[in-house]
């Protein structure tokens, strides 16, 4: 028979049941800096090996090295700092996977509905938003409780920049393989271009499609259309379609402000036959000039969103 312990007398501490490490990884603050700039070091190093070297099994490196260096560096800072809450594994599942369904998709229907057309980049806005957000619905499939404008801006980003790296990859591939060969300068300009320009495409107009989208859905995972959601998403196709038709429409603005004769095939062609000193500096303006108010107008819009929705300012 034990005797009982008097009052105030110690008592044995009985170790409970331990908790195995957590499987979920973690990424430590600021490592966004270390990618972008480790990984600028990277690629100017592969570039400068594989122009000294003339070595083509280095291109795949190249690649995707300035492919995907500025989109995953975006990703990183908004994991860090708005979305550590929603984990890696979706963060990264909607960057790889919403990415890659989101080309795939745009290529199938890009490929059979759309045709040379005055209205055929518009018809490209439709369907790439449209995509990106298929494949963003796609993913949250099984995850009823993500939604909100917060979760909808981060998630929505990562599909699109997922898309803008998988696609630059394309374009890069395409730049590099010509009729004479492999045109180390052309991959790299386009990169360089690409890269440059990446914040301000499909990274950010996926966010503010993304961001209406789940800021209606329902509790129970339902996804609900509203005018909003569906104005939204006719307003970002609207900056995707102007995006990528400035080219051509500098070309037709120099034009008329230039020439009294104007064949309607300038749009589409993209280019002025023999142009003077002076329509090459208009064209300059009117092309990076309107590229630049387009990016001020999606980052606005970003801005405007992040700024109405209180969960947003209590992230780190």
């Amino acid at each position: 028979m034990t005797q009982a312990q008097p009052p105030g007398a110690p008592r044995a501490r009985i170790p409970g049941p331990t908790r195995p490490p957590s499987s979920v990884p973690r990424i430590r603050a600021g490592l966004w800096k270390h990618w972008l700039w480790g990984g600028f070091a990277l690629w100017a190093l592969t570039a400068a090996v594989t122009y000294a070297t003339r070595n083509t099994t280095l291109l795949p490196t190249l690649i995707l090295l300035g492919s995907f260096l500025v989109p995953g560096t975006f990703v990183l800072w908004a994991y860090e700092r708005h979305a550590r809450d929603l984990g890696v594994s979706l963060m990264l599942g909607c960057f790889v996977v919403g990415g890659i369904l989101g080309v795939l998709g745009a290529s199938v229907m890009e490929s059979y509905l759309l045709h040379p057309s005055p209205w055929m980049f518009l018809g490209v806005g439709l369907i790439e938003e449209a995509v990106k957000l298929a494949a963003l619905m796609y993913m949250l499939r099984a995850q009823p409780r993500v939604r909100g404008l917060r979760a909808g801006l981060v998630l929505g980003a990562s599909v699109g920049f997922g898309f803008a790296a998988f696609e630059s990859a394309g374009h890069a591939f395409n730049a590099a393989v010509g009729m004479r060969g492999i045109d180390l300068r052309s991959l790299l300009e386009t990169e360089v271009l690409r890269g440059l320009l990446a914040p301000f495409g499909h990274g950010l107009w996926t966010a503010i499609s993304g961001a209406a989208l789940l800021a209606f859905r329902r509790p129970n995972g339902r996804y609900r259309f509203a005018a909003p959601v569906v104005l939204t998403c006719l307003g970002v196709s609207l900056l995707h379609a102007l995006w990528d038709s400035m080219h051509g429409m500098a070309v037709w603005i120099v034009a008329r402000l230039t020439t009294t004769d104007l064949p309607l095939s300038l749009f589409a062609e993209g280019h002025l036959p023999q142009p003077t000193d002076t329509q090459k500096h208009l064209f300059t303006l009117f092309s990076v000039g309107g590229l630049v108010l387009i990016s001020l107008a999606g980052i606005a819009w970003v801005r405007s969103l992040a700024r109405s929705d209180p969960s947003w300012r209590n992230t780190p």
